[in-house]
């Protein structure tokens, strides 16, 4: 049994030629082009050209020997006459069209994309008309940085909105830490901003990211929209109660407002397993 070369660059047929005909002379026969491809790790194109060099070494009545030296117009390259010892003065034609050598000529760009499919030898850091890369102007991404500007107003907007809707809804300061840092204090109002707003991005940037199951991505959209419907209805609130100058605001929005951290807390909860679940209910 012969042993496949293994290299990350081309192999020429004249290397692979010895081998297989040891092949052929453990067999008997010439083999096939699908043991060849097997046998050497090699595509279809480059297999066929093996045989036929094989073919040109072997005559009728015996099992592989050299051809002698002919007037050729194109390339000869050496072919042992048994599969251990090469013959001096014998070749075999190989035409411009098919030399193996020569990958632009013998329309090895064509196939190579064959051979990295198949598992079989393929050159290094070698780029053809199929995986050619992109271009740098379709490589270059969109900037993001606009967003920035974007961003700031709209924090500063949203922060104070929820702080001040915070306090006149009860939130106010409070001591995280007694007993332990009676000193630390902390305005519970933050949490609104941080968590209604902070979920509201992510749930929308699941939704639009197109790599979670689909029920992620479904709950992550009726979530964000639910999130961003939340925090303009609490700017609303928050403004119409200050410019009416209450300080206290009605129950029904105490109540809303109350319970917002603990529905932000379960939505991003229910989403973040979902994003590791598969749409059949079995985890990833």
């Amino acid at each position: 049994m012969s042993t496949p070369l293994r290299t990350s660059y081309p192999v020429p047929v004249t290397d692979l030629l010895p081998a297989a005909q040891k092949l052929a002379a453990d067999l008997g026969s010439t083999p096939s082009r699908n043991r060849i491809m097997k046998e050497f790790r090699i595509g279809a194109d480059k297999a066929r050209l093996l045989l036929d060099a094989l073919a040109a070494s072997a005559s009728p009545g015996s099992h592989l020997h050299a051809v002698p030296n002919q007037p050729m117009t194109g390339a000869t390259v050496p072919v042992s006459a048994s599969p251990t010892a090469p013959q001096p003065g014998a070749s075999v034609q190989v035409t411009p069209h098919t030399d193996p050598v020569s990958p632009v000529r013998s329309g090895w760009r064509k196939w190579a994309p064959r051979l990295l499919q198949r598992g079989g030898i393929s050159p290094a850091d070698e780029t053809t008309t199929e995986t050619d890369s992109e271009t740098e102007t379709d490589a270059r991404p969109i900037r993001s940085w606009p967003v920035l500007l974007l961003a700031l107003p709209a924090f500063v907007a949203v922060w104070s909105g929820w702080v001040g809707l915070g306090e006149l809804t009860g939130f106010g300061v409070v001591h995280p830490l007694p007993g332990i840092a009676d000193g630390f204090t902390i305005n519970s109002a933050i949490t609104l901003p941080i968590g209604v707003e902070t979920y509201a991005a992510f749930a929308l940037r699941v939704w639009l990211s197109g790599r979670v199951p689909a029920r992620a991505r479904r709950f992550a959209k009726r979530t964000a929209l639910s999130a961003l419907a939340l925090g303009a209805l609490g700017q609303v609130a928050y403004h119409l109660l200050d410019a009416q100058g209450v300080t206290s605001a009605p129950w029904p929005i105490t109540t809303a407002v109350a319970c917002l951290p603990v529905a932000v807390l379960g939505m991003g909860a229910a989403l973040a397993h979902l994003i590791h679940t598969r749409d059949n209910g079995s985890n990833r």
